[in-house]
């Protein structure tokens, strides 16, 4: 395999170039090398939808290598939130994609040239460009089966959807998962609204043909594996994951007084019980069908904290459930329904919006007047706006702090 390289996406000429990697650059991965790439090379005064601002792709450092959980990928840029260095991190396809074309970082630079969307396709032939105006508009959810008809099955996917459209500061940036769902978000500081600055609805990564990254010395490393493996499964932790998902900090996080409840103005929610781990689990055994209490958002992860939520008739409606989404879609608004919480969460998703900053964003709202605390068709309804692109819907998809701003609510 040829030696890891940084690929430059130049998305006004629509070129590539691939560098190697430079010496202070080589025992990083993630989100250290992100943030190195970031320091060394864009202009900390550029403006994060403008030209000067870089897009990153960086895998971390055991990327491909068949360790459990760590095929993660770590997008960054300068945020249209904050305005600092930003670094998010989802599981799914994309990292072992990348790893297995020798890149080491992929670096999306300047802008288009003429307003339209794009499909940025990548395999061992290099970068090429294609017209994806048919798909502008259209939530994850439906954009996701028209890539993976058109390109293949077996492709990474990453994509953004309406709200990173409207270069909205929530906005993240969707991974397919192990089952081709597009589930996995980098969602946090608005890195979909910088993937639109740059044109693209969506990357496309075919690494048929790839190969694993080089070990130096293949007899250590699968002693390291076996041990690592081996210490994973004996913690009492993995078992807690495996059988309630991320969902098990609501219980705990409500006896700490520390669950965010209808807008931050308490730390406990009388509803917590209804929408802990524990009753989540319970559900999601009695429903059955497409329901499913552990799963791997990415191939080889022995951990399993992912979940698949299922209707009442088994019918799957979102995967998964994390405590992010059910604190901030849930106790947050006041609301103790897991059903209502997964409607929510499947809105977020298919908007490619970070449910953390869009769930607190609400809670705002609702302290504003904008909605009831506890009112889930009044929250998917102002979901709806976001998605029409109201004014109203602008401000929710800007974040926490413009929603306070504007409404005058201080606690944000």
């Amino acid at each position: 395999m040829p030696q890891p390289s940084v690929w430059y996406v130049n998305v006004r000429r629509q070129s590539l170039r691939r560098e190697p990697v430079p010496e202070g650059w080589q025992r990083l991965g993630g989100r250290g090398l992100l943030a190195r790439i970031l320091l060394d090379e864009v202009i900390p005064t550029c403006d994060p939808l403008g030209p000067h601002n870089k897009l990153i792709f960086a895998p971390g450092l055991l990327v491909g290598l068949g360790l459990s959980s760590c095929d993660r990928i770590s997008i960054g840029a300068k945020s249209p939130l904050t305005g600092g260095v930003k670094e998010s991190n989802a599981g799914g396809r994309t990292a072992a994609h990348l790893a297995r074309l020798g890149i080491k970082a992929l670096v999306i630079e300047d802008q288009p040239a003429e307003p339209g969307w794009w499909v940025l396709h990548l395999s061992r032939e290099g970068a090429r460009f294609e017209r994806a105006d048919d798909l502008a508009g259209l939530g994850v959810y439906e954009t996701a089966p028209r890539l993976l008809e058109r390109y293949g099955p077996h492709v990474a996917i990453a994509l953004i959807g309406p709200g990173g459209e409207q270069r909205m500061a929530a906005a993240g940036i969707q991974n397919l998962d192990k089952d081709r769902r597009p589930s996995r978000i980098s969602a946090r500081g608005g890195l979909g609204a910088v993937m639109a600055s740059k044109g693209l609805k969506a990357i496309v990564v075919d690494s048929r043909d790839g190969e694993k990254p080089p070990i130096a010395h293949p007899d250590r490393f699968r002693q390291a594996r076996k041990a690592y493996h081996d210490a994973l499964m004996a913690h009492p932790q993995t078992e807690v994951y495996a059988n309630y998902g991320t969902a098990a900090m609501t219980s705990m996080s409500n006896g700490f007084g520390g669950l965010p409840t209808r807008n931050f103005s308490a730390g406990q929610f009388e509803g917590a019980e209804r929408i802990s781990g524990e009753s989540l689990r319970q559900m999601l055994l009695r429903r059955g069908g497409e329901a499913e209490t552990t799963h791997a958002c990415m191939a080889g992860c022995t951990i399993r904290c992912s979940n698949t939520f299922a209707d009442a008739q088994g019918r799957a409606v979102v995967s998964p459930i994390e405590y992010e989404t059910i604190g901030m879609l849930g106790a947050n608004l006041g609301i103790d329904d897991l059903d209502t919480i997964a409607r929510l969460n499947w809105m977020v998703n298919d908007l490619g919006l970070d449910s953390i900053e869009i769930g607190v964003a609400l809670g705002v709202a609702a302290e504003a007047g904008l909605m009831a605390f506890g009112d889930g068709e009044q929250a998917l309804a102002l979901l709806e706006e976001i998605r029409q692109g109201t004014p109203l819907g602008r401000i929710l998809g800007n974040g926490a702090v413009v929603t306070g701003r504007v409404f005058g609510v201080a606690r944000v």
